[in-house]
């Protein structure tokens, strides 16, 4: 029997296992996620009746196979569209049409973490929460992974890294691996550059009339960087109330990072209040916020170093794999590294 082990479940993961399970039925693939739920940075909370995504946004249309994969493959009871525009605005806060070159824009009414969910869901998978992975270990050409309490898993005939470039890069330096394709490897994700986002969310009981769904700032030279409203997304928020997710410039949230998180809330809701225009914005009457350290790539790893570790039977994945940090990107590559790992199966 082939077994598969997969290091976390994000999108790109979530996608690569659906594929490897639907190719390779009698494969047993185990998925080991650090965190309580999977999608990684495709994150959603919820609050009594309000459901928000507070890391990534939404997924677009950008990808063909993507949007067959959503629309027509699983099951797309839930999944919602958001039809407002985005907007833009410059380093003095002026709001002006000219940015909302996505397309189409997805989520699901229970929130963006569906994605994986879903696809995961349709697996025989087995799938571990909670269990944070330490130290990769190649013997015999196989892999075996042991976590933080010392349990060990596999061995594996193959194994998929899904954390982003910085973690994956840490994971490669401490692998029980004499390869030079791991020094390679742990180079080249080291050298992938990431913007840190500090993100709030702001929640109000009264309604927003705006022409738009989102407000981005496409210089970087604002504090903010995103504005938006998650009221636009069908099931999201009741009538007659409003919910922005605000993501700082990446400056601004390097900056204040470590900084007492009431305070930055405080600063955000002031800087959306003048933006937006209304100054009731400045307090909110409820909040939530949430730190990404590695929250985008700016830039895609060197395809030799991904392609040195395949040849050992270690897949690199996500969307610094793809060179794009957007969701479609990171299930595309999820699919392709799939189909890529079946192929050499």
């Amino acid at each position: 029997m082939t077994r598969i082990g997969v290091v976390g479940a994000g999108a790109a993961a979530a996608a690569a296992t659906y594929v490897l399970d639907g190719a390779l039925p009698s494969a047993e693939v185990t998925v080991l996620e650090k965190s309580r739920g999977v999608c990684g940075r495709a994150a959603t909370r919820r609050r009594g009746d309000v459901t928000y995504d507070y890391g990534a946004n939404y997924v677009t249309s950008d990808d063909e196979r993507v949007v067959e994969l959503l629309t027509e493959t699983l099951d797309s009871d839930g999944l919602v569209e958001v039809t407002e525009p985005i907007h833009a605005f410059d380093a003095d806060g002026n709001v002006s049409e000219g940015r909302d070159a996505d397309g189409r824009k997805w989520t699901y009414r229970a929130g963006l973490t569906q994605i994986a969910k879903r696809l995961l869901g349709e697996t025989d998978a087995a799938v571990h929460t909670e269990t944070r992975v330490e130290t990769l270990v190649r013997d015999d050409e196989r892999w075996r992974v042991v976590d933080t309490d010392g349990d060990e898993w596999g061995p594996f005939d193959e194994l998929l890294v899904n954390p982003p470039a910085p973690q994956s890069a840490e994971l490669l330096r401490d692998a029980e691996w004499g390869s030079e394709a791991r020094t390679a490897l742990a180079d080249a994700a080291e050298a992938v550059p990431y913007r840190t986002i500090w993100t709030a969310v702001l929640g109000y009981e009264f309604e927003l009339d705006r022409p738009y769904y989102a407000l981005i700032n496409p210089d970087r030279e604002h504090e903010i960087g995103w504005i938006a409203r998650e009221e636009c997304k069908p099931g999201h928020v009741p009538d007659g109330e409003t919910v922005l997710v605000v993501q700082a410039s990446p400056a601004w949230s390097v900056g204040y990072y470590d900084r007492d998180p009431a305070e930055n809330v405080a600063e955000l809701a002031e800087l959306s209040a003048a933006v937006v225009g209304d100054e009731r914005l400045a307090d909110p009457g409820w909040s939530d916020h949430q730190g990404w350290r590695y929250a985008l790539p700016d830039e895609g790893v060197r395809r030799g170093a991904v392609d040195g570790a395949a040849d050992a039977d270690l897949y690199a994945l996500g969307d610094w794999v793809a060179g794009e940090a957007r969701l479609h990107a990171a299930l595309r590559n999820g699919i392709d590294t799939g189909e890529r790992v079946v192929h050499s199966l």
